[in-house]
């Protein structure tokens, strides 16, 4: 398996990957929005034998500046729980090279080193209890920033 950037002739095969990785629409819609608005900071795909077996975002957010979000992580059903989301999420953060917030499982995002007692002075149109940080440059122990994601999260 390899990791690489994405381009565009990938677009239909991450639709497919993200669609059937959530079991729904949405947030294939929410990929192709914050590509076509010009969010997309990052953008990875996972390829195995030349076939795209997962994906990862990252996008800019509009407050603070210079943040990013990451979502979504969308790995092939088929292929879950080999550590292809994983693999994923660590080279993404790894190349950010600016704060990242990601909204989910705490249990699973913080093997990657986000962090969800440093969220509590952020204010999110999300539950701040699910909003990790990984922000290692960052001084701030506990920034006191508001969150705005960009417009196609619909926050």
């Amino acid at each position: 398996m390899i990791i690489r950037g994405y381009g565009p002739k990938d677009a239909a095969k991450v639709r497919d990957i993200v669609k059937r990785a959530f079991g729904q629409d949405e947030e294939a819609v929410l990929v192709e929005a914050l590509r076509k608005g010009g969010y997309m900071a990052l953008e990875l795909v996972a390829e195995d034998r030349g076939r795209i077996v997962g994906h990862v975002a990252l996008s800019r957010m509009d407050s603070p500046k210079g943040w990013l979000a990451l979502a979504p992580v969308s790995v092939d059903p088929k292929r879950q729980a080999k550590g292809i989301g994983s693999a994923l999420c660590q080279m993404a953060v790894d190349y950010a090279n600016a704060p990242v917030v990601v909204l989910g499982d705490p249990a699973y995002y913080a093997r990657f080193g986000f962090d969800y007692t440093r969220t509590a002075r952020l204010q999110t149109p999300f539950p701040v209890t699910y909003t990790g940080l990984y922000a290692p440059k960052l001084e701030a122990q506990q920034p006191a920033e508001t969150l705005v994601y960009a417009p196609p999260f619909g926050a």
